[in-house]
């Protein structure tokens, strides 16, 4: 059994982690925190601790889990370079599954993304187009950047010299190396993700939409079950599901 520490728990993805977390057996509550509470008080009791906050909050809860030898699943998006530096750190003292997007309907669209870029080739345009409610804070969403990252990867670039983040005005004729990433927020959308790959003649394109948190959350509990005991590393969800 696979002793967790919710942090988030009265946010909307810690509401449904705990629900999730009642149908599955392999998993176990044993605290739930929320931004204001101490961690420090309840980490020995847990294996694991779950994180879907707020991103400065992340770094003081992975410091202390690496004190205390504890296990991480990193589920909050957001975060600054120089956290995401000092993340990367922790993770040498502790395992740490960190994901954009938990949901398995997600990594395997992660995984055919790069499949499909090294098959078309460089002859395709590549685009993403992300949706999110209206309550999202960051943009574009961390999912979408992942899509980016891996098309920049299959295509070996550097993101930050071809990503367009959106067009307006007379920004001239597309160029055969950007990469297009494009936020769209609206309504109570869960989360809708699409890869597009076009050319002359022909447009293939991967989408994944997302009608419940409860993909996320059991994707999220299955990587906790995953990472209690292994070794030190920075792990992701392609990890947990051995993709890789």
């Amino acid at each position: 059994m696979t002793r967790i520490i919710i942090a988030g728990a009265k946010g909307r993805m810690g509401q449904v982690l705990l629900r999730a977390a009642e149908k599955f057996p392999a998993v176990t509550v044993a605290a739930q925190i929320d931004l204001g509470q101490d961690l420090a008080g309840v980490i020995e009791g847990a294996d694991v601790v779950v994180d879907f906050t707020a991103h400065e909050a992340t770094l003081p809860f992975a410091r202390l889990c690496a004190r205390h030898k504890k296990a991480m699943v990193i589920g909050t998006t957001g975060h600054t370079a120089a956290e995401r530096t000092e993340l990367l750190d922790v993770s040498r003292q502790v395992p740490m599954v960190w994901s954009a997007n938990f949901s398995l309907g997600v990594n395997v669209l992660f995984w055919l993304t790069g499949k499909a870029a090294g098959i078309l080739g460089p002859d395709y345009d590549l685009e993403i187009v992300e949706m999110h409610h209206r309550l999202k804070k960051d943009a574009p969403s961390g999912t979408a950047q992942t899509l980016a990252q891996i098309l920049a990867r299959a295509r070996q670039q550097p993101l930050d010299k071809v990503a367009r983040h959106g067009r307006e005005g007379m920004v001239g004729e597309r160029t055969a190396s950007e990469i297009g990433i494009h936020a769209v927020r609206g309504g109570d959308v869960v989360g809708d993700h699409t890869v597009i790959f076009a050319t002359t003649g022909e447009r293939l394109e991967l989408a994944h939409k997302a009608s419940s948190r409860e993909c996320f959350a059991g994707g999220a509990l299955r990587a906790a079950q995953w990472v209690a005991g292994r070794a030190p590393g920075l792990y992701d969800m392609q990890d947990v599901l051995g993709l890789k």
